[in-house]
């Protein structure tokens, strides 16, 4: 039983040397394990790390140049450190980048100080005057939110400006140009709805009270529905539909007026037959043109056919303007033929009869004047006893006084003494001394054969 144990014994001592200690030309044949530093191990394992640090930092460098909002400042110390050394590489990565970064970012913040809104401006400013934080926050965030607070006040101010804004938006819009961000947002989220609704109602309202009555009705029942659909519909096709048949009935009633003329007819009946918007156009367009011309015709006849006045006044408003038009046929006409009528009225007014004394009793009917005119005999006044014209002493009896002195005229006026001569002025002098010079006459004939009587 010893003997076994023994043998092992003395069987692990002879091969321990082999094991334990091999030979030195064992050792060296044998491969160095990886990571096993040995003679030249270090300095190999140094260029090896070097080498891949230059790559890395190489490709770094080159994404920063590849990014789009990499600065000036950046850009040029990034490509002057590619072209040097590995020292140059890792000395802009290590130092300059956040130098250059920095530089470049407050040169961006300047630029939006000198090109940007209000709120951008002061934004701006602020973060210059803070720390590198906060230009920063000002370039991640704070400058969309004051450029959105800009785009906010400029669209207000454009609403403002816009001549087609009602007078509620116009006046919202006021209240808050110059309010904060909040508060111009929430106008234009909120507020220009509300007030557009309000001019709504009033443009709806303005449009009753100049239309015709499909127009007002149209407009009332979209005041009492006093929605912000109703009203719209209204503004942007029901006034229309309307005022399409308003314009209907006018154009019926135009046809139906004997004053109106062959080319406003003509017109209006081709309207009649055509859309709403040949009705529209009728009357924004062609109405008035046309009615001018009817109304330049009518007085074209009256001066054809008119007495001088009346020529006279229609040539005046031929060539004076369209209201001279208007204002000859409603009443320059009238007036002007009252004058001619008068004039022709004076022209024919009928002669007056001239007094002529008795003849001895007879009473003649008429006495041709100097001129030829026709002198009518007078009625005797009270007569003069002959005697008194001859000797002024005698006085025969009433009735011989009476049978045969002579009437003498009482002085008249021409007017009633003489004839007219078919004018309205009498007669010249010498028709006067005419029918003096037979009165005259007369009464020397009657003294004569009173005194023959006598003898």
């Amino acid at each position: 039983m010893k003997f076994p144990k023994v043998a092992a014994v003395l069987a692990a001592a002879a091969l321990a040397p082999t094991v334990l200690f091999p030979s030195t030309a064992s050792a060296a044949e044998q491969p160095k394990p990886v990571g096993v530093s040995g003679p030249g191990t270090a300095s190999t394992a140094a260029a090896d790390h070097d080498a891949t640090q230059e790559e890395r930092d190489r490709a770094e460098i080159r994404r920063i140049l590849a990014d789009r909002t990499t600065g000036p400042g950046v850009r040029g110390a990034a490509e002057k450190a590619l072209a040097g050394t590995a020292a140059d590489l890792r000395h802009f990565l290590e130092v300059e980048l956040d130098k250059q970064r920095q530089d470049d970012d407050r040169v961006e913040v300047s630029k939006l100080l000198a090109s940007g809104g209000p709120a951008v401006r002061k934004a701006a400013q602020a973060a210059l005057d803070g720390t590198y934080q906060d230009i920063l926050a000002f370039l991640k965030e704070g400058r969309y939110k004051a450029r959105a607070e800009d785009d906010d006040r400029a669209e207000v101010q454009r609403i403002i400006d816009d001549k087609e804004t009602g007078y509620a938006v116009r006046d919202a819009a006021r209240k808050v140009v110059n309010g904060t961000a909040a508060e111009l947002r929430h106008f234009l989220d909120v507020g220009l709805d509300e007030a557009r609704v309000s001019d709504y109602r009033l443009r709806t309202a303005q449009i009753a009270g100049v239309g015709g009555r499909a127009v007002r009705d149209a407009a009332d029942r979209a005041l009492r529905t006093n929605t912000r659909e109703a009203l719209l519909a209204f503004l942007n096709e029901g006034q229309y539909t309307a005022r399409a048949e308003d314009d209907r009935v006018e154009i019926l009633a135009l046809l139906s007026d004997k004053e109106t003329g062959p080319r406003v007819q003509e017109a209006a009946r081709k309207a009649l037959d055509g859309t709403p918007a040949d009705l529209r156009r009728f009357f924004e367009t062609e109405l008035g043109p046309l009615r001018e011309s009817d109304d330049r015709v009518k007085v074209s006849q009256l001066l054809e056919t008119g007495g001088p006045a009346v020529r006279k006044a229609a040539q005046a408003a031929l060539d004076g303007t369209y209201q001279n038009v208007l204002a000859f046929l409603k009443d320059g006409q009238f007036k002007a033929r009252a004058e001619d009528e008068a004039n022709a009225a004076g022209t024919a007014k009928p002669a007056q009869p001239v007094q002529l004394p008795d003849r001895g009793g007879e009473q003649p009917s008429s006495q041709a004047g100097p001129t030829g005119q026709t002198v009518q005999a007078a009625r005797p006044v009270q007569p003069v006893q002959a005697a008194e014209v001859a000797t002024g002493t005698a006085k025969p009896t009433t009735a011989a006084a009476s049978a045969q002195a002579p009437a003498v005229a009482t002085a008249a006026p021409a007017s009633e003494r003489l004839a007219t001569t078919g004018t309205d002025e009498g007669l010249d002098w010498k028709a006067a001394a005419g029918a003096t010079a037979i009165v005259a006459g007369a009464g020397l004939l009657v003294v004569s054969r009173r005194r023959s009587t006598k003898r």
